[in-house]
């Protein structure tokens, strides 16, 4: 018996549970072994990068499902999701984006569908539905790096205070954004995600509403790079040895302007998620060794979010 790399169920002789392929096209019945190593992926990634809207760090590859064929083709154009492939410098990259996504789902942070799927030589890489595409239309979005004017280079030289005056700026109903914000701040600082950049905030506009997008790009990135900053952006001008203090009285209350009740709320919702969290690092498709990082990074980090 295996687990479904898209719900984490229990299979049988198959490599996706029939409920796994429903959630990718109610019609699928099948999905074939995506035909190409890491390697590969990584050189057609590299080869496709100038021609997609999908930059960044990690590999991508604009992909659309052939249900009759029932499997995912490389596109130039119309991609409906994307996939990543293991990386080739660091371990476990899939597994672990994927968990941290699901993770962030079991706490109301809003994320796109995405799972795992099965490459030809057996590994895993990640896919995740994009959220700026409806029935072949382009959904209006812009991430905060073009919103504050910064560049690719320059994402990292900005703070939270400046995150939260686009908020302030843009978004239909702020008060109901800053507390998605909190809540996606204190998520990264809990499950180690120090790479939490300009360009992995963005505005979309959904029903009139100009508002926070799904998340995306969660990652535990301190159990894989060993980061010694805490977070991408610097809260009252820290980086790391951040505190109860940083994030509740002055982030939350100070800067956010939230109750001390609705802040408790938020806390107590953490609270009551991490027995369930534990779970789901153990059905997870992380190694045992990174399974036990994971759920030690939370432990310590939760303490000192209580100290």
């Amino acid at each position: 018996m295996h687990r479904c790399p898209i719900t984490y169920e229990l299979c049988d002789d198959q490599k996706y549970t029939q409920k796994g392929l429903k959630l990718l096209s109610k019609s699928l019945k099948n999905l074939k072994d995506f035909p190409y190593t890491p390697k590969e992926q990584i050189q057609l990634a590299a080869q496709f990068a100038s021609k997609l809207s999908i930059q960044g760090v990690q590999p991508k590859l604009s992909v659309t499902l052939n249900v009759k064929k029932e499997k995912f083709e490389i596109v130039e154009k119309g991609g409906r999701f994307i996939i990543k492939p293991p990386h080739h410098l660091y371990e476990e990259v899939p597994q672990n984006e994927d968990l941290t996504m699901r993770l962030a789902k079991f706490v109301g942070i809003e994320v796109p569908f995405h799972g795992m799927i099965y490459n030809i030589d057996g590994s895993l890489s990640y896919f995740i539905k994009r959220f700026d595409r409806s029935r072949n239309q382009k959904i209006a979005v812009e991430d905060f790096s073009q919103l504050l004017e910064y560049s690719r280079e320059t994402k990292y030289e900005s703070s939270m205070e400046k995150v939260i005056s686009v908020i302030e700026k843009h978004c239909t109903f702020p008060v109901i954004e800053k507390l998605k914000l909190f809540r996606l701040v204190i998520f990264n600082f809990i499950i180690g995600n120090e790479d939490m950049h300009l360009k992995n905030f963005t505005l979309i506009r959904r029903e009139n509403k100009i508002e926070l997008s799904p998340a995306y790009d969660l990652l535990n990135t301190t159990i894989i790079m060993k980061a010694e900053e805490e977070i991408a952006l610097p809260i009252r001008g820290k980086k790391k040895k951040l505190n109860r203090s940083d994030f509740v009285d002055y982030l939350g209350i100070e800067r956010l302007g939230l109750s001390e009740s609705i802040l408790k709320n938020e806390l107590l919702r953490f609270k009551e998620s991490l027995n369930q969290w534990n779970k789901l690092i153990t059905n997870s498709f992380l190694s045992e060794k990174m399974g036990s990082l994971y759920e030690k990074l939370i432990e310590d980090r939760w303490k000192r979010l209580n100290d």
